[in-house]
């Protein structure tokens, strides 16, 4: 076992109320919960979670790029992501399991009890980050999934239960996004590989080359379906919802799908002086007049679970002086329904010709992300709500907002996720935090959820 290695955030000192009598009861339910052997194991050799083993590994994890003011670095292909592959690949051989990057720069692991041609139930997420982002986001995922492989694997009970763990590549969009499970999903075009650059300009088939991949080998790493029994995700929340509610874990229904544009708007350079405000065509004018219509476009147009945000917006020529000849700006929409989301794109084009023809603007956007909304599995999301119930919890069914590997993997598998509570709603930054109760508790609830899962497997394959 590795050695502890101190958190990246002092654990903050205080947990909702509403939380702190779950785990009381939690922890009474856990040593009861444990002593039901799965089946096919006897009361001794019963798969059981190192809750102190999974917490060291998190941390030896989050040690690797680690900034000064506790924030993680790192984005996919980089030294520091690679290096937590690697390290991934060397701890799981530790505890005797084969893993392996692939060639989509995935970490796979299984146990060399699983029969090759078994389905599995796939547990993963991501060890990639956003710059300077948190420790929790899709590293928990990853370390939980490796606990429960390493449990059922020392148990012996890796021919029964099929489970394989991965840490799926640059999830977190590097060069464009999920790259690890579109290409498992078999949703990766060699169009993709030849044209993924990332804001620097560098090129995906550069930056996976100076690490020793070859690009185009992600195109070889596709799944067939029937290889795939189902496939868990454990994910903080990254939003408010669950912390505020005072809930210690959330059962998801659905993952939004999106669609992301950048967006032109273009008038007229005049002299901030000279040039009367009826008589200009002011880029920003146009800009500004459309973020104040979000809102109405969204409650027209949208679900409750619509959100729409311009994150970027740069303005030229850019002088004090000058009136704003260009706006450039990205747009990013969200909502659950595919077909809202068709509604949301056409009346958002509308409204920003309508402003560019009212300000003698011209109004051009290219599409640069479209993801489909993806229902959750029922079958899954029953498993979870068993494995909560079970510890006297009352489940929490709610949406993903943001997009996840789930969502890819869901063109070959039923998929199922389970969050855990955000601290003050913080993601991405060095503030992400959540409670390892919540940890622990998630871990115990995706175990019993993988254990029905490739035990059904098995008694199907079976019949």
């Amino acid at each position: 076992m590795r050695g502890r290695i101190s958190p990246i955030l002092p654990e903050p000192p205080h947990m909702v109320p509403a939380r702190a009598e779950v785990y009381d009861h939690m922890m009474q339910q856990r040593t009861e919960n444990r002593s039901e052997p799965a089946s096919g194991a006897s009361a001794d050799s019963a798969p059981k979670i190192d809750q102190e083993r999974l917490r060291n590994t998190f941390d030896a994890l989050a040690a690797i790029g680690r900034e000064d003011d506790g924030s993680i670095h790192r984005p996919a292909f980089t030294d520091n992501d690679m290096e937590a592959r690697r390290w991934l690949v060397e701890e799981a051989k530790g505890r005797g399991l084969e893993a392996k990057i692939d060639g989509a720069g995935n970490v796979v692991i299984r146990s060399p009890q699983t029969p090759p041609d078994a389905p599995v139930v796939m547990l993963g997420s991501h060890t990639d980050s956003v710059p300077h982002g948190g420790a929790f986001d899709g590293a928990m995922g990853v370390m939980i999934a490796l606990e429960i492989l390493t449990a059922v694997h020392e148990a012996g009970l890796a021919d029964k239960h099929p489970i394989e763990a991965v840490s799926f590549s640059d999830e977190e969009g590097r060069f464009g996004g999920m790259l690890g499970s579109r290409a498992v999903a078999g949703l990766l075009t060699p169009a993709d590989i030849a044209q993924s650059t990332d804001l620097e300009g560098v090129r995906l088939k550069e930056a996976m080359k100076a690490q020793g991949l070859d690009a185009e080998q992600a195109l070889r790493v596709a799944r067939r379906r029937d290889s795939v029994r189902a496939y868990l995700e454990v994910h903080p929340e990254q939003g408010p919802v669950l912390d505020t509610e005072g809930a210690p874990i959330g059962v998801v229904t659905e993952i939004a799908g999106l669609f992301k544009w950048a967006v032109a708007l273009k008038g007229r350079a005049d002299h901030a002086g000279s040039a009367p405000m009826h008589l200009r065509a002011d880029a920003f004018g146009g800009l500004a007049e459309f973020a104040g219509e979000i809102p109405r476009l969204l409650e027209e147009h949208g679900t409750d679970a619509a959100v729409a945000t311009i994150g970027r917006a740069s303005l030229r020529p850019g002088a004090a002086n000058s009136v704003p000849a260009v706006a450039e700006f990205s747009l990013d929409v969200r909502d659950a329904e595919s077909e809202t989301l068709k509604e949301l794109g056409a009346a958002m084009r509308r409204a920003l010709s309508a402003i560019a023809r009212r300000r003698g603007l011209m109004f051009e956007f290219d599409i640069i992300e479209e993801i489909e909304p993806r229902p959750c599995s029922e079958e899954m999301i029953e498993a979870i709500e068993r494995a909560i119930k079970k510890r006297g919890i009352e489940p929490r069914r709610m949406p993903s907002g943001a997009a996840h590997d789930a969502q890819m993997i869901a063109s070959i598998a039923p998929i199922g996720m389970i969050f855990t509570p955000s601290v003050g709603g913080r993601s991405h930054s060095a503030a992400e935090w959540t409670q390892w109760e919540d940890v622990e508790l998630a871990a115990d609830v995706a175990f019993d959820a993988a254990m029905e899962l490739s035990a059904d497997n098995t008694k199907k394959k079976a019949e």
